[in-house]
This record gives structure tokens, C-alpha cells and sequence, in this order.
């Protein structure tokens, strides 16, 4: 999927408009970490991957700026788990 997902540092929020929908992830920066704390996809949007794509970015984030990124999110606890055991 090729998404224009803005990294908004000042808000701690990943965003992506797709249809005139706004779907973000939001973070909290704790010491070396990255939390994810939250995921947000309108109806309208979901099931096409948007949520992934969003945790995708701030994972590869995090890693670039030599953070750990962990997640409070359930969604983003789960995809980062798959992550570790692939």
C-alpha cells in the first residue's frame, strides 16, 4: 500500500489521510523508548492495512533514531510481537 504517512514530532503522531479520513498513531518518548500508545482507523477505512502501515513506520522510526519501540496499544503489542518471532 502506498500511503503519505506525515510524522508530526511536536504532537508524537503519525498521520495519514486516505478518502478524506484521518487514521494517526500516537507515541509517548520515555528515557530510550518509543510507546505506542494508541491506533486510530475510521470505519470507513478499516481492514486495508492502514493500522500495520502506521505501526510499520513508527517501528522503523524508532529504530533510525536507535529507540526501542514498545506499545501499550493492543494492536501495535500485537503486531510487534509477530514482528519478534518472524
Amino acid at each position: 500500500m502506498d500511503l503519505h504517512i506525515r510524522h508530526l514530532i511536536d504532537r508524537h503522531r503519525f498521520v495519514v489521510t486516505v478518502e478524506g479520513h484521518d487514521a494517526f498513531l500516537s507515541y509517548i518518548l520515555s528515557g530510550n523508548s518509543l510507546i505506542i500508545d494508541h491506533t486510530f482507523v475510521p470505519k470507513p477505512l478499516k481492514g486495508r492495512g492502514i493500522a500495520a502501515e502506521l505501526v510499520r513506520t513508527a517501528y522503523d522510526y524508532a529504530h533510525e533514531q536507535d529507540m526501542i519501540c514498545q506499545a501499550t496499544c493492543s494492536y501495535a503489542a500485537a503486531w510487534l510481537s509477530a514482528r519478534r518471532t518472524v
